[in-house]
């Protein structure tokens, strides 16, 4: 049989279903570590699909299909699906159901759901299967995706694997686990199973490239009182990775062993084991070995790094400055290509951008695929111009650039709206609330008791005054030389975390109206510490992005007096900052961009 087109691969995968004996099958977005940026090999969802977003789930009965994507992704959603049976399922909307709904209605009396227990993490297998409760289905795990998807298949990564030197991390793996260990003690805990590749990366300050702009290795590892071993592709660990792991109390073993491993464990431990990240099969071979007691908690890593210690802050203030000169130096080269006639499309933009970031001292990786979106194109939060679908540049209205990097010492996020000629009153009107919002969270202050669904509300209050909301959140931590968005915290209407001193997030409110423009101004900020008084502690926000806004598309009379003097504070700073680092013409550049506004 074919399988070259969408409807070719459902047809196969229900003959496999149904040669199983499964009425449904669910595939989500997802791999055994429950990363949100996947390696090539774990796309499973895409090739059924054809739908290449985060944060989904697809489902296939013997009939109909479904795919559940949130707000970022309806618009993309929508043009990827089209032409296929697919029904897309707009997450959060009126009246769409969950996907465990969805799975409940549509299972027959008795029936049975596969899915992949190695894709599927523990959390999202017990939802559905309390769903399924009702109609007494059942859950077989299998792995369809392997058993079908042959032809083409890009290979498991194996890139070669680092240690993060202390000098930039702060920490020795060995003082991390003994952190950790303390922790585990006060939970009550003996053990921890560390499925998360972000969480694995902290803890041994293990880095590769096995996920793409996302410097981690595909490991897991287990840790007791005495012992820490790390499952991974050993071929791929340098004698000077492995010798430093050992000197900090680490084993090694390989990747595909840690199912036997953990069956055949015979030490009495009280593992910590996270459903909301361990995979399935690992969480049930956990609690299918008698001497093991799994104890569902949330990893205790996350917390510890997101709060970022002085070496890592520090370092990653440097970073910043050095993404900041190339940022400067892109828009320049952007405004004078654009100013000499040259016709330049969003995938030049994308060129420009990496020319100036791979340049700078301890460059690895784009933290991202570099969003540059002109005109309606920004209105999909996440467009991703292609050699075959993009747009060239014209001398009006607005280009929408996000981007970042990573590097030795730091990781960046940042976006910009760039005025590339006349704006309409709405695009003026629209970029202006967008930067009051931005604003008016970059200057907030709040009491520590704060959730962050709380301050979340800080940047939209300005949009809904105008009766505007934007479809995602405000915010999200960023790593320390890893991935773009980690946790535990996060500002959205859901993240119920308190923000403290040394985290660090994303400061990023939009308007986004679709086919006509998409405007976002984006810094990452540093919690810190305020004042304590009678009140209680205060808390607040610096800034770790310095890097001018433009001020031409500010509509005068409707910034506040107070968000006024913060954008030219900014600005003093900006340039404060940067100038030591670039030449006298980029200095005189960067002086009118960084000049003061009135009211």
């Amino acid at each position: 049989m074919s399988m070259n087109t969408v409807p070719e691969r459902l047809a196969a995968l229900r003959a496999a279903m149904d040669a199983n004996g499964v009425d449904l099958y669910l595939i989500p977005v997802g791999d055994p570590h429950s990363s949100e940026y996947l390696p090539d090999h774990y796309t499973s969802l895409t090739y059924f699909s054809g739908f290449h977003g985060e944060n989904s789930n697809f489902v296939v009965t013997r009939t109909e299909s479904a795919l559940w994507a949130d707000g970022r992704y309806f618009v993309q959603a929508e043009k990827e699906i089209a032409g296929t049976e697919i029904k897309l399922q707009r997450m959060g909307e009126p009246g769409v159901p969950t996907v465990e709904e969805y799975c409940a209605d549509a299972l027959p009396e008795g029936g049975v759901l596969g899915l992949c227990g190695l894709t599927a993490s523990c959390q999202l297998v017990r939802s559905v299967q309390k769903a399924l409760d009702a109609k007494h289905g059942t859950i077989k795990t299998l792995n369809l995706e392997d058993e079908l998807w042959t032809e083409g298949r890009p290979a498991l990564p194996d890139t070669p694997a680092w240690i993060l030197p202390k000098e930039y991390a702060g920490f020795s793996p060995a003082e991390k686990l003994d952190q950790l260990r303390s922790k585990l003690k006060e939970l009550g805990c003996t053990a921890q199973f560390v499925g998360k590749l972000d969480n694995l990366a902290w803890l041994l300050n293990l880095r590769a490239m096995d996920i793409e702009c996302t410097p981690y290795a595909m490991a897991y590892c287990y840790v007791t009182g005495d012992r820490a071993v790390l499952f991974i592709n050993t071929r791929r660990l340098g004698a000077e990775a492995a010798a430093e792991l050992k000197e900090n109390g680490v084993e090694i073993a390989e990747y595909d062993d840690v199912l036997t491993f953990l069956a055949a464990e015979t030490e009495a431990q009280t593992v910590l084991a996270d459903p909301a990240s361990v995979n399935y099969a690992v969480y049930e071979t956990l609690r299918n070995n008698p001497v093991l007691t799994v104890k569902d908690e949330a990893d205790p890593l996350l917390p510890m790094k997101g709060v970022k210690n002085e070496t890592e802050l520090n370092h990653n203030r440097e970073a910043h400055l050095r993404d900041a000169v190339a940022m400067v130096r892109f828009q320049i080269e952007l405004e004078e290509r654009l100013a000499a006639g040259e016709e330049l499309t969003e995938l030049t933009v994308d060129e420009i951008l990496h020319k100036y970031r791979s340049a700078q001292d301890k460059f690895i990786v784009e933290s991202f695929g570099t969003i540059a979106a002109y005109g309606g194109n920004a209105a999909m939060m996440h467009y991703h111009a292609t050699p075959e679908d993009h747009a060239v540049l014209e001398k009006k209205g607005f280009l929408l650039v996000d981007s970042g990097a990573t590097y030795m010492d730091g990781t960046t996020d940042i976006t910009r709206t760039y005025p590339l000629g006349p704006l309409t009153e709405d695009e003026k009107r629209f970029y202006t609330w967008t930067l009051q919002s931005h604003i008016d969270l970059a200057k907030a202050v709040w009491l520590d008791y704060c959730e962050c669904k709380m301050i979340d509300t800080i940047a939209r209050e300005p949009l809904w005054r105008h009766l505007i909301n934007y479809r995602c959140g405000t915010g999200h931590s960023v790593s320390f030389v890893g991935n773009v968005h980690e946790g535990p915290h996060a500002l959205n209407s859901r993240n119920t975390t308190r923000m403290r001193p040394g985290m660090v997030v994303t400061d990023e409110p939009g308007v986004y109206e679709t086919d006509l423009v998409g405007i976002r101004i984006e810094n990452e900020l540093v919690c810190v510490h305020k004042a304590d008084n009678q009140y209680g502690t205060f808390l607040a926000f610096r800034p770790l992005t310095f890097v001018p806004i433009a001020t031409s598309p500010v509509v005068p009379g409707i910034l506040t007096k107070d968000e006024i003097e913060w954008l030219n504070a900014y600005h003093r700073e900006v340039f404060t900052k940067l100038a030591p680092r670039l030449t006298e013409e980029e200095r005189d550049w960067l002086a009118k961009k960084c000049a003061a506004i009135g009211a």
